[in-house]
């Protein structure tokens, strides 16, 4: 786990869990690489990059390394030449899908209210 998130939920007693979500989803492509992972099971670094509009390779080197930290995607390294590293989701990352798929959605009403468009934003379901 990140020393961020370590922090967030050892020293926020009575944080809201949102929070937590939001700390440990929260970040550039954190939730495309999630759903990325899930469509294809396993992405290497450079099909990631090509299938996320290609990020500088700095910013993604670290969401991936912050989504592997935090134990929501598993890193797997060949001893090979050229060398070959693959990444998955883990169990906590399958369990995040359904919190990415909301937040998609309602990002989605967010933006079309936004435009103009007719419908509001629709509350998540209690």
């Amino acid at each position: 786990m990140r020393e961020k998130t370590a922090r967030i939920i050892s020293e926020w007693a009575d944080a809201c869990d949102a929070e937590i979500s939001i700390a440990v989803l929260g970040g550039a492509w954190k939730p495309s690489i999630l759903s990325l992972l899930a469509e294809h099971e396993v992405l290497r670094f450079g099909e990631l990059g090509r299938l996320l509009d290609e990020p500088t390779a700095r910013v993604l080197t670290r969401q991936l390394r912050e989504l592997e930290d935090d134990g929501l995607v598993t890193r797997t390294v060949y001893r090979q030449v050229p060398p070959k590293v693959e990444y998955r989701l883990s169990d906590l990352g399958r369990g995040a899908l359904p919190v990415v798929d909301a937040l998609t959605a309602w990002g989605g009403g967010y933006a079309a209210h936004q435009r103009g468009a007719v419908a509001p934003v629709a509350a998540a379901p209690a």
